[in-house]
């Protein structure tokens, strides 16, 4: 019996190397692994769903079951992997070991979450999936308003002003609900946006109502009395903020206890070579959770799609190098529309604004690495794109 090509994961990365592997290979048998449902959904839409007027359920695109038939995938929906031996080439399950020719590590990224103090500090939401914005939403719709809170609207507080917590901070401002965003940098997503143009994405989103709360941190939170769901939070600053739901937004960090426990090497994420195979034969990963050559981690929609192509490919005998090119990022911000293409980690350079809503990354030499564009400059993306070198 012919071993199959198991994918761990039913994320963008997982369902979309399947799928570019059905392309190549219409009879090896794929057996696909996962803890949830396994439906098929755009996890970037869960940051702006609500202007949207989308629920969980709208959410999903493609369900499980349709999706496992269209690609001739096997799908094991529900099942956690508890180890895997890459020496017998097998995978334990909680439904069963299952040996495999080759597989994929598409477990993706886990939310980041800070050790805070207050009784209520375990109620902090994150949302990471369709499961974590389900309880997002079902907070966000039901229960009790706080009378602290003006107009009598829920108050959302966000830890963390990066690119999450400012598409949720947009998308939650903008559907009737009051927003403050507690981060110690001094402007919104300042490790991706030069500061000036961080500074304007700022001061759009308070024009709309966000309160934002720079240089401190959240140093506790606690539930506001015994009979109110609200809780209170504590900044590092010394001011106390009411809130119905806090959001914690600070980041993403690659899920790797099943790789660092089969022995993988693994850094910031599995480090994988050209060809997207980890430390160990016939094993590869991509998406959130891999850590590309020279030490990029990639968490955005096109290097997983340009990574799945190439994987499928090897995956079907044709070994294919991925190759990046430039992938310019839409941040979700409709106060400030704005598009980044991010200069390669390590290059040195700087930011200026060469005319209004265009601001270029150059090197010690001019010349260009990277962009970033505002407002109607971010139709030209594909024109500035072509000029980076």
């Amino acid at each position: 019996m012919t071993k199959p090509i198991i994918i761990i994961g039913a994320g963008l990365a997982g369902w979309t190397t399947a799928r570019e592997l059905r392309k190549l290979d219409k009879t090896t048998p794929v057996l696909l692994i996962t803890a949830d449902s396994g439906d098929f959904y755009a996890k970037p839409s869960l940051s702006n769903a609500f202007a949207q007027k989308r629920g969980p359920t709208h959410l999903v695109s493609t369900p499980a079951d349709s999706m496992a038939a269209s690609q001739n995938v096997t799908l094991q929906a529900h099942t956690r992997v508890t180890a895997i031996d890459t020496v017998s080439q097998t995978v334990h399950t909680s439904a069963g070991d299952f040996g495999y020719a080759k597989l994929v590590l598409a477990t993706g990224a886990q939310s980041i979450r800070l050790p805070m103090a207050g009784d209520a500090a375990s109620a902090v939401l994150s949302v990471n999936s369709l499961q974590d914005f389900s309880f997002f939403h079902e907070r966000l719709s039901n229960g009790k308003v706080t009378a602290e809170v003006a107009d009598a609207k829920k108050h959302v507080v966000i830890m963390g002003a990066g690119l999450i917590g400012c598409e949720f901070a947009n998308d939650l401002i903008s559907s009737g609900f009051a927003v403050t965003v507690i981060d110690p940098a001094s402007s919104p997503i300042a490790a991706f946006l030069p500061t000036g143009l961080g500074e304007q994405l700022g001061e759009a989103l308070a024009n709309q109502g966000v309160v934002w709360h720079f240089g401190t941190t959240v140093q506790s939170v606690d539930h506001q009395g015994n009979t109110s769901s609200a809780s209170k939070v504590q900044l590092a600053n010394g001011q106390t903020l009411v809130a119905d739901v806090v959001l914690s937004a600070i980041g993403l960090r690659a899920d790797l206890s099943l790789a660092q426990a089969a022995g993988l090497q693994c850094e910031r994420g599995i480090v994988v070579d050209a060809h997207l195979q980890t430390s160990a034969p016939n094993v590869y990963a991509l998406g959130d959770a891999a850590q590309y050559v020279n030490g990029r981690t990639l968490p955005y929609v096109m290097p997983i799609m340009h990574a799945a192509k190439a994987l499928a490919a090897t995956l079907a005998g044709q070994p294919t190098a991925v190759q990046f090119p430039l992938m310019p990022v839409a941040i979700k911000t409709p106060a400030l529309p704005l598009v980044v293409a991010a200069a390669a980690p390590g290059t040195v350079g700087q930011w200026a604004q060469s005319e209004p809503g265009v601001w270029l990354f150059t090197d010690e030499h001019q010349a260009l690495k990277g962009f970033a564009l505002s407002g109607p400059q971010t139709s030209r993306r594909t024109e500035l794109a072509k000029q980076v070198i």
